[in-house]
């Protein structure tokens, strides 16, 4: 009886989603999302017939989002080299409120439009973005790009009596765009993410930059930890997190609740052909066939690509090398997904037992191996959607380093504290 109930509730529900979706799309826009006939939709509206199960679900998600809770928003941030908004999502979960956002990238731009829709236009280029025009905020977010640092530059300015501090040190790289804002702004926290290698970048002298840059001449306490994706996700993509907060604070990063690695298996994510496979409307049928619930043929390697790789890494062993591609079986956790993988894949393949030549990831299995809830919507091509989610963040990881610092970001503090170069004496 409660099976019944449940089903009933379920058809009143996608009735009424699709009431709602009529008022934005098409009989036969709505049939092509939801893979059905138009004639379907038609019985449908017409109640000769009772839409599937999942169609409640499908077609609620075909609705515009609703615009984000204003007065729910605690602090407000900005989100600077955002890619496809991997940051921001863990920020707005803990309660904040995207004020700015830049990103250069224009494909990057359009996924991330289609999935934070709250009327502010995306900044391009940082270096040409005037600082006055940034509004106000709390904190400041960016995963910006490890550029060097001219080192012997930086002594010749100085015997030549020229600029000084971090606008000598860090001018033309994107740090030095990060720096300008937090020293005009003086948000009260920022987050700055970065690969595993900035420490050690230059035999540290750039770590080293950035880390005086931060606190003798913006007066900020910083901390930072290089945190394995793989506590969070199926696979390993170390990155350094940077988090710095204007006053003292108690923040502490071995508060983080790390499972231990290698728990989570890559059958969370991986597409699954037992019938449970959720249908999702927006990817209209691309990355999963579910009318044989198998995963499209386009994934799996041709035997030529097939061929290749596996020529190569039997040539890399010869020599003594581990080069080669990682073939993975559910049960495994993955190397870490890269911007190129949209090449040949050889990072992460996915067995598909004997005779037949392992698969790519699909763009959503991507998307979910980095943490993206499947609401995330994909809307370019397979190629742009590879490289996005090679270049992004694992989401788990930054919504856990966001409750940390939640509580001190709405909690009184001790008074501002001038930095240094602004003590007067």
């Amino acid at each position: 009886m409660n099976a019944t109930l449940t089903l009933v509730s379920d058809q009143d529900k996608a009735l009424e989603y699709l009431a709602a979706a009529r008022k934005h799309y098409t009989q036969a826009e709505i049939a092509k999302r939801l893979n059905v006939s138009v004639r379907t939709i038609r019985r449908w509206e017409i109640r000769e017939n009772s839409p599937m199960p999942y169609a409640a679900h499908a077609l609620q998600m075909l609705l515009p989002l609703p615009e984000p809770e204003q007065a729910a928003r605690s602090f407000d941030f900005i989100d600077l080299f955002a890619g496809i908004g991997g940051i921001r999502q863990a920020f707005e979960e803990v309660g904040g409120r995207c004020v700015f956002t830049s990103e250069w990238d224009s494909y990057a731009q359009k996924t991330y439009a289609e999935n934070f829709r709250d009327g502010h236009s995306i900044a391009g280029d940082i270096t040409q973005v005037d600082v006055a025009s940034i509004p106000d905020h709390d904190v400041l977010l960016a995963g910006f790009p490890c550029q060097p640092f001219s080192i012997a530059g930086v002594s010749k300015k100085n015997a030549l009596g020229r600029a000084h501090g971090f606008a000598c040190e860090t001018q033309g790289t994107l740090f030095f765009d990060v720096a300008r804002i937090i020293d005009a702004k003086r948000p009260r926290a920022f987050l700055l993410e970065n690969v595993k290698n900035l420490v050690s970048h230059d035999k540290g002298r750039t770590f080293d930059v950035i880390r005086r840059t931060l606190t003798n001449e913006l007066g900020y306490h910083i901390y930072y930890r290089v945190i394995d994706g793989a506590h969070f996700t199926p696979q390993h993509r170390e990155r350094i997190l940077i988090v710095g907060f204007r006053e003292p604070v108690a923040f502490d990063f071995d508060a983080l609740p790390l499972r231990p690695k290698g728990q989570i298996k890559l059958k969370e994510i991986l597409h699954r052909a037992d019938g449970s496979e959720p249908v999702l409307a927006w990817d209209e049928g691309r990355f999963f066939d579910h009318q044989n619930q198998r995963v499209p043929d386009k994934y799996t390697l041709t035997d030529k690509l097939w061929q290749y790789l596996q020529n190569y890494a039997e040539k890399h062993r010869a020599k003594g090398n581990g080069f080669g591609f990682g073939l993975v079986t559910p049960d495994n956790i993955a190397r870490t997904l890269s911007a190129r993988y949209h090449k040949d894949g050889s990072e992460i393949l996915v067995y598909q037992g004997e005779g037949k030549n392992p698969r790519r990831l699909t763009p959503r299995e991507c998307a979910r191996l980095m943490g993206f809830p499947d609401t995330f919507r994909i809307p370019v091509s397979d190629t742009r959607a590879y490289r996005q989610f090679g270049n992004s963040v694992v989401v788990d990881v930054m919504a856990h380093v966001a409750k940390l610092m939640q509580p001190l970001l709405e909690t009184d503090t001790l008074e501002p504290e001038l930095p240094l170069r602004y003590a007067t004496a």
